[in-house]
């Protein structure tokens, strides 16, 4: 059996090979801490799952839900007004998906034809650069250096790239390297995309997890944002909801409309009473939402300051639910590293070459265990590791 030619562009072997090392650790009697996996490890407030309930029992939330709740959709507009001062029509600016990423899957299907160029971020989520190979497309990373406050530098893109190409994906606060951007540099992301005839995809899933009082910005906040693109945004990390699966793209109208083309040829969409658990969450008490910033912004600083401690020094991040670690001195390879840190330690992060070429030297940690786990990490690295 010959698979298709664009199953050959993906590579899930790095992520494999940590999940098949893990579970060596483990057979070994080692009780691993996994920092690896980006998902939340607390649960949603109680009013949610309230709703939630409240759906499940209700026999009329069994039909299919055909495109979005309305009053969701009016939800979050009203969220969107509230928090970034964004105003979004409930009718033809938001669509619901079945968790962001199922729109940053398909959003290539509707403009990309092969050989088509995507600028994609590197590092990055490795769903932007999967979809557009899905689409078979083709990629032009986009760097994430240090040197530039991990934000891509647009002016290095080459006119002839940039011409050809028709879509854009970027990503703040930012998963992997856990950086923020500035207005300046969403005005320059606008400029950009208008002068090219780009459409910009914007993933915001890590909005309210936010740290020290900084408050991350939409990109839609700047003017003319909504003329070249759109927003994807989710309830997974904000609400603790990821395994209900509902996100959110909202913006340009058109680039909405052809989405929605694509997703009612594949899906009936999001279970109704998971939709009214998202009503819930948007419309209810937000102390839930500040005090899930607060756990995570603990164990920020007792990871960082830790690891700081035995040697390992990283910068904290003013968002995200990661820490982007640089190698310790004497380290090289950020694959090496993992697995002396799976082995030595018990301990699991993500290599940083798992999110592309630009990744290497560093390692990806997940604030995803509670303070006490993360004390025992700093104590089991600091018993297997001299990093002075």
């Amino acid at each position: 059996m010959q698979l298709a030619r664009r199953m050959q562009a993906l590579a899930p072997g790095i992520f494999t090979a940590m999940t098949k090392a893990k579970t060596e650790v483990e057979a070994k009697g080692v009780r691993v801490i996994n920092l690896g996996i980006g998902s939340p490890d607390l649960p949603p407030a109680p009013h949610i799952i309230e709703a939630l309930r409240q759906g499940v029992e209700n026999p009329r939330n069994y039909t299919y839900p055909i495109g979005g709740n309305l009053k969701l959709h009016q939800a979050l507009a009203n969220w969107y007004k509230e928090r970034f001062n964004v105003i979004l029509d409930p009718q033809t600016e938001i669509i619901t998906l079945m968790g962001s990423q199922d729109g940053l899957a398909h959003i290539a299907w509707a403009y990309i034809n092969p050989g088509d160029i995507a600028l994609v971020p590197d590092p990055g989520y490795p769903i932007y650069s999967a979809s557009i190979l899905l689409a078979e497309g083709e990629l032009y990373p986009m760097p994430l250096l240090a040197s530039n406050k991990f934000l891509p530098d647009l002016k290095a893109i080459p006119r002839d790239v940039a011409k050809k190409a028709k879509l854009m994906t970027i990503n703040y606060p930012n998963n992997p390297v856990a950086a923020s951007a500035n207005p300046d540099f969403f005005k320059e992301v606008v400029e950009f995309a208008r002068n090219y005839d780009i459409i910009v995809c914007h993933d915001v899933a890590y909005a309210e997890l936010a740290y020290d009082g900084f408050k991350p910005m939409s990109f839609l906040e700047v003017p003319g944002a909504k003329e070249v693109g759109i927003e994807f945004y989710s309830l997974s990390k904000t609400y603790n909801m990821a395994g209900c699966r509902i996100g959110f793209a909202v913006g340009n109208a058109e680039v909405l409309q052809a989405l929605d083309t694509i997703k009612s040829n594949i899906d009936y969409g999001v279970f109704a009473a998971v939709q009214e658990a998202g009503i819930a969450a948007l419309t209810g008490d937000q102390a839930c939402v500040r005090q899930t910033a607060a756990i995570y912004q603990r164990r920020r600083d007792i990871l960082v300051d830790g690891l700081g401690s035995l040697g390992w020094h990283m910068p904290k991040p003013q968002a995200s639910m990661f820490v982007w670690a640089p190698l310790p001195n004497g380290y090289t390879s950020s694959m090496e590293f993992s697995i002396e840190l799976l082995n030595k330690a018990g301990v699991l992060v993500i290599p940083g070459i798992a999110f592309g070429s630009q990744g290497e030297g560093y390692v990806r940690i997940g604030l995803v265990q509670p303070a006490e786990e993360l004390q025992e990490v700093i104590q089991r690295i600091g018993s297997c590791f001299n990093f002075n």
